[in-house]
């Protein structure tokens, strides 16, 4: 099926079920996330690997960065190492991210990571006292390279600690919303992430009821265990394109999973539903130019779910042709249709925008008006 249609398919399926009656109920004791001071804002402002616009991803900088910007919660992935430590990358090869080809270039080899072929260097091939000596690295050309090489690789237990210290500094609790990714495929290799994951959670404290937790994935099993392991945390489960299959389900595509029948189904081991932003507002992928709304945010109001669609971006080549120059415009749209929280790499854009919202719902006109932008810290 080509991108074009794709999208168009996703408009017209999910506008299909959507007229289909609303009903069903979601879990007895989901828990609020989180009930702290200053997380009760909607939409929450979700910093999408740190404030990854601005500066390298997945960095204890990158962290900071979000929340000094006004993220109430930021986004670390989880991979592993050779040893066993859990470590924030978005992937587990590391090529893009860090300098780890300068630094070990005979690691390189080929692996099959969910039924994909990748060549290139992957964590757990690597000690934690190995990837110590790595540094960070601007994934995207276009972006700031200044700060390539000033920044270690943080473990998810670093990450664990800013946290608390930064809700000490700013007098909230600061949230996170861990990925973890790839967990078929590590279970296969005898370096699960799910027991080390529940490990740390509870020797920081953060499986209480309240705990500001969100744990996201693209898998289905690993979320329902830790959903038994850990039932306070909140529980996100994310959709890939609507033609992808979760790793653990090759019965089972995305498309499916956006159905009220899936939704319902999500909603007895999730609290939130984290979609591709097509399936809220498709796009026609030729022309760059958007269709008509889906019932996709209703649709999982309707059982329960909250909804953060991802991921939000200032630079015109992930923005529609409405939008190019202009990215809070895009923000509004999705505010006005009602969505719970964003993931944004530029998170003082989405704060920025998310303030006039809140203060002028009714008379803001994004295809005449524009939000003044605050500038970086």
């Amino acid at each position: 099926m080509h991108t074009r249609q794709l999208v168009l398919f996703i408009s017209i399926f999910l506008t299909f079920v959507s007229s289909l009656a609303l009903a069903g109920s979601h879990l007895e004791d989901p828990g609020a996330m989180p009930a702290a001071r200053g997380m009760q804002l909607k939409p929450l402002i979700i910093g999408h690997r740190g404030a990854s616009g601005h500066t390298p991803e997945h960095t204890l900088h990158a962290y900071r960065l979000a929340v000094a910007m006004g993220a109430e919660v930021f986004e670390p992935d989880l991979v592993i190492t050779r040893d066993g430590i859990l470590i924030a990358r978005h992937e587990n090869e590391i090529s893009e991210t860090t300098d780890v080809a300068e630094v070990y270039p005979d690691r390189r080899t080929v692996k099959i990571i969910d039924g994909k072929r990748i060549e290139g260097f992957f964590t757990e091939d690597f000690t934690i006292d190995e990837i110590r000596t790595l540094k960070a690295r601007e994934r995207l050309p276009f972006r700031n390279q200044g700060e390539n090489g000033l920044y270690p690789i943080a473990t998810f237990e670093e990450v664990l600690q800013l946290r608390a210290e930064l809700s000490q500094i700013h007098g909230q609790e600061i949230g996170i919303a861990p990925e973890l990714k790839h967990s078929t495929y590590f279970k296969s290799i005898n370096l699960p992430l799910e027991d080390r994951f529940i490990e740390l959670i509870r020797k920081y404290q953060l499986e209480a009821v309240g705990a500001p937790v969100m744990v996201q994935s693209f898998e289905v099993s690993n979320l329902k265990y830790l959903r038994k392991k850990l039932p306070h945390i909140q529980i996100v489960q994310l959709l890939d394109e609507v033609q992808e299959r979760p790793a653990d389900r090759a019965e089972l595509t995305y498309a499916e999973m956006a159905t009220e029948a899936g939704m319902r189904d999500i909603a007895r081991y999730a609290d939130w539903i984290s979609p591709w932003k097509p399936y809220i507002i498709p796009f026609d992928s030729n022309t760059k130019r958007l269709l008509k709304p889906t019932r996709f945010v209703e649709l999982a109001h309707g059982q329960g779910l909250k909804v953060v669609p991802y991921t939000f971006r200032n630079e015109d080549q992930f923005l529609s042709i409405e939008d190019q120059g202009r990215p809070e415009q895009e923000y509004w749209r999705f505010f006005q249709l009602g969505v719970d929280a964003v993931f944004s790499d530029y998170p003082d854009t989405a704060v920025a925008v998310r303030s006039e919202f809140l203060k002028n719902k009714k008379s803001f006109t994004p295809a005449s008006s524009k939000v003044h932008l605050q500038s970086s810290p």
